[in-house]
């Protein structure tokens, strides 16, 4: 029966109250039940969203004219795993593969992942008979007799093994193996978003960086021309052609440019330090490539994932939806506690007073056993842990929800920014194009003696102001076309699995662990 919640609430009617009545016929009957089911609720994944798209209408972005070129979304196309590859840019591949293989961030990922699926192995080691092998010696002083007026003095060796195997009639060991498997799902998926997240940053970093370096070039060109500027009044104010006021007003125009540089050398220089740490170096052991929009090629076919295919991809989705089987299977293992247990036992044991005999038939001992334990009263514990595991789960289906709605909204807002960037960057390029021509005309009215040169200076300044803008807005449609491909997934459960392919654990037995959900799974 489902509780709405996509998972079905505790087991059928046979695995309940037992406790109403303890005769041996209830007891064996109860036992034969519990011995095909598993406690607790078997795991469904929650509906996702129907939502056949991630806006109200389908993406479209603007031209943004002259050879910028007009990006196009491609509706229902798949994010490749090395989706940076779609800028085009050698550098940014070697750099992005120089991240992926020494970032100490991926190696904490991995690490979580291998410890997680040892205890899958671990727990699955509750699903086979324990056997263990015990020896002792003691000596010691015997009294014997109605009075114990007779005493011995002697030893007593011992050695033999033990077997014990639970029966596991709840599913409880069942569902803890359940637990451990999601809970390595999701130091995958884990593992995968950390993937994510270091291709993304270290492309943005990179594209940062170029964009950081375009503006400098273009305020250095607005200082060049404040300078020869001020050289100029300068020069008129010795003839006369100039005053007092019209040097400071230069000067100031001066210091206020220079003023714009010092910002980005530092956006520049922490974009190159960001990309060093990305790689897993030190600043000052690592210097990054010169990056410059010259060598990367803005991607003007960009994949828009459907949404069912897209909460396939994305990191995290899938480990909210691993943690959400967690804290499912988490109920089974509380619920079990409820219900009877069955262990069987044996053990062979050779004992004797010295080594000689020890090991001859009359020494031998043996014994076979089966243990019933029945909570009758825990003062509320068992139950209140039930209940408390129940809350975590609405808990963790919250959680889901909010994951999945925060999911949608970026990639709903990195559209939108892709959309108005490419608004941003026609403006700009219009601005630069008009600068421009003016710049010209000014150049050819000084050329034929009707513009003076103040006049050209003043049109060179504008248009390495422009060039300043259009720097920035190329910058951020770059930056934005790389957070959609992250926003999408890039593909990284892809990749995250193949890694973790090369690290798969393995049973006692050497055969690799069974990676489908045990114990009542889906």
């Amino acid at each position: 029966m489902s509780d709405g919640f996509g998972v079905s609430r505790h087991s059928a009617a046979a695995c309940r109250g037992w406790q109403r009545c303890l005769s041996p016929a209830v007891l064996l009957g109860a036992i034969a039940t519990l011995a095909g089911c598993a406690a607790g609720p078997d795991y469904v994944s929650p509906a996702p969203p129907l939502d056949p798209r991630f806006l109200p209408s389908p993406a479209a972005f603007p031209p943004a004219g002259g050879d910028d070129g007009t990006q196009h979304a491609q509706a229902g196309a798949a994010v490749p795993e090395r989706w940076w590859t779609a800028f085009a840019s050698p550098q940014l591949d070697d750099t992005v593969s120089e991240a992926i293989a020494d970032s100490p961030t991926l190696d904490t990922a991995r690490a979580t992942l291998e410890q997680a699926q040892q205890a899958i192995l671990a727990a699955r080691g509750g699903l086979f008979p324990q056997v263990d092998v015990a020896a002792s010696g003691k000596h010691a002083r015997t009294s014997i007799g109605a009075d114990e007026s007779v005493h011995t003095i002697g030893n007593l060796l011992a050695v033999g093994p033990t077997v014990s195997y639970d029966l596991d009639l709840s599913g409880r060991v069942r569902r803890q193996v359940e637990q451990q498997t999601a809970l390595a799902e999701y130091q995958r998926d884990a593992l995968a978003a950390a993937y994510l997240a270091l291709t993304g940053n270290t492309v943005t970093q990179a594209l940062t960086a170029a964009s950081a370096r375009e503006q400098i070039a273009a305020v250095d060109d607005i200082v060049a021309v404040d300078r020869h500027n001020v050289e100029l009044v300068e020069i008129e104010r010795v003839v006369g052609k100039a005053s007092d006021s019209d040097v400071l007003a230069a000067r100031s125009q001066l210091a206020s440019d220079l003023a714009l540089a010092p910002p980005l050398a530092q956006q520049l220089s922490a974009a190159e330090d960001a990309l060093a740490i990305l790689v897993g170096k030190t600043p000052a052991r690592w210097q990054a490539p010169r990056f410059d929009f010259g060598m990367i090629a803005l991607p003007l076919e960009v994949p828009v994932s459907l949404p069912s295919a897209w909460l396939k991809a994305r990191p995290d989705i899938r480990a909210a939806q691993a943690q959400l089987h967690a804290a499912s299977a988490a109920i089974g293992v509380a619920t079990a506690q409820l219900y009877p247990d069955v262990t069987l036992s044996a053990s062979w044991t050779q004992a004797a007073s010295a080594m000689g005999p020890l090991f001859e038939p009359a020494s031998r001992l043996w014994s076979v056993a089966a243990a019933l334990t029945v909570p009758l009263f825990h003062g509320g514990t068992l139950k209140a842990q039930q209940r408390e595991a129940i809350d975590a789960f609405d808990a963790q289906l919250g959680s889901y929800r909010q994951t999945v709605l925060t999911a949608f909204g970026q990639v709903a807002d990195t559209l939108r920014a892709l959309e108005h960037d490419a608004d941003a960057l026609a403006a700009q390029r219009e601005a630069l194009d008009t600068a421009k021509a003016s710049l010209d005309l000014e150049q050819e009215s000084y050329r034929v003696g009707t513009a003076s040169l103040v006049d050209v200076l003043q049109a060179q300044r504008l248009y390495a102001q422009a060039r300043v803008g259009y720097a920035k807005a190329k910058g951020l449609r770059y930056v934005d076309t790389a957070q959609l491909y992250v926003a999408m997934g890039g593909d990284a459960h892809a990749w995250a699995d193949r890694d973790a392919g090369h690290r798969e654990p393995t049973s006692d037995a050497g055969r690799p662990l069974d990676r489908r959900h045990a114990g009542g799974g889906e």
